[in-house]
């Protein structure tokens, strides 16, 4: 079973948590399905669900590095360079992040962030595709290049997109999308 989930800001990516904060369980009422990755408290975005233990792990492992798309406001306007460093991988906690594909992008027409950050300047929206995933990733590189993370927004992993769920909103993925993502996985 696969549940593709848009998560919304402020939500944790669990079914519990000890300072009651909010979680997956008020959103997903399906029994046995745990999130195949992360996307901590303050991003947005396609969460992935399943009960297959070996699919959670494939969607996770750096090893099969599946791409994720992500939209992402920055504080600044980037120049070649900031750009250039992104796209060839920046040093995040002592060690070189693998390369990403960068673009500066038109606001993408999310939903209002519920609790917008203010910057102190102009802002840019860029979309990144990694192949990568560690903690905090993209908002450590950004920052590492001299452009701060005000929002962040995962639209796709591999072949599969949030598009049509609403912030909160979630749905079994169809057969056709199970089998598009064995095939990018490598699995049967």
């Amino acid at each position: 079973m696969l549940l593709l989930f848009n998560k919304p800001y402020g939500v944790l990516s669990a079914f519990t948590d000890r300072e009651g904060r909010p979680t997956l369980a008020e959103y997903i009422p399906v029994p046995g399905v745990y999130a195949a990755g992360r996307l901590d408290l303050r991003s947005e975005g396609l969460l992935l669900l399943t009960d297959e233990g070996g699919l959670a792990h494939r969607l996770t492992h750096p090893q099969h590095k599946l791409p994720k798309t992500y939209w992402v406001q920055v504080e600044g306007v980037p120049d070649e360079a900031q750009l250039q460093a992104l796209r060839e991988g920046v040093v995040v906690k002592g060690r070189r992040t693998l390369p990403a594909e960068v673009s500066v992008i038109p606001a993408p027409g999310l939903p209002p962030c519920p609790k917008p950050v203010t910057p102190h300047g102009p802002t840019t929206w860029l979309q990144i595709v990694l192949r990568e995933g560690k903690k905090r990733q993209i908002r450590h590189m950004t920052a590492a290049v001299g452009l701060p993370t005000l929002r962040l927004f995962r639209w796709v992993i591999g072949p599969l997109t949030v598009a049509g769920l609403r912030p909160g909103q979630w749905r079994y993925a169809t057969s056709r999308e199970v089998r598009a993502l064995r095939r990018a996985l490598k699995m049967r």
